[in-house]
């Protein structure tokens, strides 16, 4: 962390006044719409008659002396033993919903015990500090983390009666070692799994199973808990959670906590000047630049620290987040000497102690501002924020509210920004704002019967304890029937009487998140001290020989990415230039699911098998982009095999929209970046969560055809929602591409960060042509055109 100097900002600006400040150093155009969201008063219930009184005076102590409606409601459910999710806006105070019922469960009856689960450690330790704070004797809560002790664990296992954890700990400790847990599983009575829309694409259906499996395993003992679930506003929340837990759900989704006023501002950067010397050469007709996101952020939160505005700023990557921090850092040290102190950055892959001491100070006043990952989406209650600056849409309705929602607490006005990257999605948004205000949020996307979820699964399950008929029906029924098949004539499981056993000695391993094996340590060579971590996924295009890798604002160059140890070894180094990745993809089909035939256009759903290879970087001048060289690496290629949306124009369909065949190339490739860079608007991923390719003619369809993949092993459910939604997300992608300001494509429409190919051929014009005719064949077929 940075030293945190004593310089006080000036006295702070309310969120409307600081928006006016903003946009003074901006062009006009720059705002694209402000969304005013007034102040809304709150709905008081009374406590429930069940609430014991010392549970009553504990929040009395804090402050709270009544329950807000939803609060009362949904604890109501959970006492009642029925199954709950409760889908609020952030700050709403969906943890005493669950703390309620749960808590008086614990009083009540001595000998019961909960079980609360998150998708972070640093959430975990926010609520066991909350539920610390009220004092109450006899509840011995205890986080169960990595971080846990030995020493420590053993006294959580024989004493603690409310346990905090995580998924991971569920599956790597709890579950395998459930005969030490056998008196704490006995007298479960409530599961509260928080943040619950976190569970998504693989990761969440492998948390589904987990959950799943602590249900067989609570049962063997004789619990039937009782699930609390917390969600952000999430479309359809019941069935999402019906599907995480495999039991039947109610939700409660009218918010009634208070909410003070929020500005909303979407405000896109402003189109560079071309460069004079280009001009001069007859460069005049090339693609029109934006400012970066980046340097626009950066200079966002300068001025609102600078206004004495405490804010965060939310960036998509790691780097990012470094590159912001870094840049607002100079310039308010170019300012206020010593200004720029206040300023940090914060994301995934920092050591334990250094996030908690970013936090701290951050709470405590030392610094102003953060530029963060995703990794302060959910987790620390951040007090006192009055401002996020989102730097580019980060891929879901869902997380933008969260973020957004960062701001403004103890109901407090609050300003939100969301600064679009150079990205056919950002842009679509900021100029469509009713795509953004005037829609639900997405449903959660998880899908527990991939099978290459569903199979390592139930090799853990059957390593717990023998699979039974029973066991069957809970994880799936006739999918889980047919997988239990494969694993027996594999080898991996054995069929007696008793039932399915487990064949090997040691535990299955599985990966719940994903990322294809251990994390690679980045390491500095002259020091051998540990910087960070990166998952597998990310290594082959983030620490391959020769990339730029940020840390704490400090830049580092790889000398060796060793995979078999998971070691990127790298030495301090600022180079004028930054790195980036560039990959080739082929792509076979392997199943047809699904297909619509559209009379000339066909729309498929299947199976693929995708071979991906890194084969060498670019290095590129900072602050021009200019590339000085690409350079070759050597690293093996990855197989993916899941599951593809797809379709196919036939040459006459294309040649009746006036595209010709030299142009085919060049305008399915245009429109498969668009068409993957707007998917999230009807799924709950981004467009790192999926990949694409193009071709005028495959192999295996025989026809121009563009796919777009899920990128994890066995499909995560976007490819599926793609396919269910094909007209409205290739209407949206087509006004996407047809109504950008540029002549010729650029990052704003059909140019992509993640081509292979450099982003050529790219014909935008003949991508709207394409779009057209596919619209016009499928807009007559309900089956692919349904939301």
């Amino acid at each position: 962390m940075q030293n945190v100097t004593s310089t006080v900002p000036p006295s702070v600006a309310a969120p409307a006044e600081l928006l006016h400040r903003l946009r003074q150093r901006a062009p006009a155009s720059a705002v694209t719409h402000v969304e005013r969201m007034p102040p809304r008063a709150g709905a008081t219930a009374p406590w429930p008659s069940w609430t014991p009184d010392a549970l009553v005076d504990a929040y009395a102590r804090q402050g709270i002396a009544a329950p807000w409606a939803h609060q009362a409601s949904a604890a109501d459910l959970a006492h009642d033993g029925g199954h709950v999710v409760l889908a609020t806006g952030t700050a709403s105070g969906k943890s005493l919903a669950y703390q309620l019922p749960a808590l008086a469960r614990l009083l009540s009856d001595p000998r019961a015990t909960a079980l609360y689960v998150s998708p972070t450690k640093a959430l975990a330790a926010d609520q066991l500090h909350a539920v610390t704070s009220l004092g109450l004797d006899g509840v011995r809560p205890a986080t169960f983390d990595g971080d846990t002790a030995t020493t420590e664990r053993d006294w959580i296992r024989e004493h603690a009666r409310f346990v905090l954890t995580n998924p991971d700990m569920l599956h790597h400790a709890l579950l395998p070692a459930h005969g030490r847990w056998a008196t704490f599983l006995r007298r479960l009575t409530y599961v509260v799994i928080d943040e619950c829309h976190a569970y998504r694409g693989v990761f969440g259906s492998h948390v589904a199973h987990v959950l799943r499996r602590l249900r067989r395993v609570a049962a063997r003992y004789g619990s039937t808990p009782t699930f609390v679930l917390a969600s952000a506003t999430s479309g359809d929340p019941a069935d999402a959670a019906s599907r995480l837990t495999g039991l039947p759900v109610a939700a409660v989704t009218e918010d009634a906590a208070p909410r003070g006023g929020v500005t909303f501002a979407l405000w896109e950067p402003p189109l560079l000047p071309l460069d004079p010397d280009s001009a001069a050469a007859g460069e005049a007709d090339l693609a029109p630049v934006r400012r970066s996101a980046l340097r626009e952020t950066a200079d966002l939160l300068a001025d609102a620290v600078a206004a004495g505005t405490r804010t965060l700023a939310f960036v998509r990557s790691r780097r990012g987040a470094e590159v912001v921090a870094a840049m607002a850092r100079r310039s308010l040290d170019e300012a206020v000497p010593g200004l720029g102190g206040r300023v940090a950055a914060y994301r995934g892959g920092y050591l334990t102690e250094e996030r908690r001491a970013i936090e701290r100070a951050l709470l405590s006043g030392e610094l102003s501002a953060l530029a963060s990952t995703n990794a302060l989406e959910l987790g620390v209650d951040l007090t006192g924020l009055d401002a996020v600056v989102i730097c580019g849409y980060p891929g879901t309705r869902a997380s933008l509210w969260q973020q957004a929602g960062r701001a403004g607490r103890a109901g407090r006005d609050a300003l939100a920004v969301l600064v679009a990257r150079d990205d056919p999605l950002d842009t679509y948004l900021v100029h469509h704002p009713e795509a953004v205000f005037g829609r639900p949020v997405e449903a959660t996307v998880l899908d527990p019967a991939n099978p290459y979820v569903l199979g390592p699964q139930l090799c853990c399950a059957a390593s717990e304890a023998p699979l039974t008929a029973a066991d069957i029906r809970l994880f799936g029924g006739p999918v889980a029937e047919t997988a239990v098949a494969a694993l027996t004539d594999a080898g991996a499981l054995r069929r007696r009487p008793s039932g399915w056993y487990w064949t090997h000695r040691g535990r299955p391993e599985v990966d719940l998140r994903g990322t294809g094996g251990d994390p690679v340590s980045v390491v500095e060579g002259a020091t051998g001290r540990l910087l960070g971590t990166v998952d597998p996924a990310s290594s082959h295009v983030m620490v391959h020989a020769g990339a730029v890798y940020l840390h704490q604002g400090v830049s580092y160059v790889v000398d060796r990415l060793d995979l078999d140890d998971a070691v990127a070894l790298v030495h301090a180094e600022d180079p004028d230039w930054s790195t980036h990745a560039r990959e080739v993809t082929d792509l076979s089909v392997a199943g047809i699911r699904s297909y619509v035939d559209a009379g000339g256009v066909g729309l498929f759903l299947g199976d693929v098998e995708v071979t991906s290879q890194v084969v060498s970087y670019q290095r590129r001048r900072t602050g021009s982009g200019e590339v000085i060289d690409t350079r070759p690496l050597d690293l093996p290629p990855r197989e993916l095999r899941t599951v593809a949306v797809w379709f196919t124009v036939s040459p006459r369909a294309l040649s009746a929209a006036g595209v010709l065949p030299p142009d085919i190339p060049g305008a399915l490739h245009a429109a498969e970046h668009a068409a993957i860079g707007l998917l999230p608007l009807m799924a709950t991923c981004d467009r790192w969560d999926i990949g694409g390719l193009s071709t005028a003619n495959h192999p295996d369809t025989e026809a121009p055809t563009i796919f777009v993949y899920d990128g994890h092993p066995g499909g995560a459910g976007f490819a599926e929602r793609a396919y269910r939604t094909a007209s409205a997300w290739l209407r949206a992608t087509r006004e996407a591409i047809a109504a950008c300001v540029c002549d010729e494509g650029c990052p704003g429409c059909v140019q992509s960060p993640k081509c292979g190919n450099g982003n050529n051929p790219l014909d935008k014009a003949a991508a709207v042509a394409v779009l057209d005719a596919v619209l016009a064949r499928l807009d007559g077929d309900t089956a692919g055109s349904t939301a």
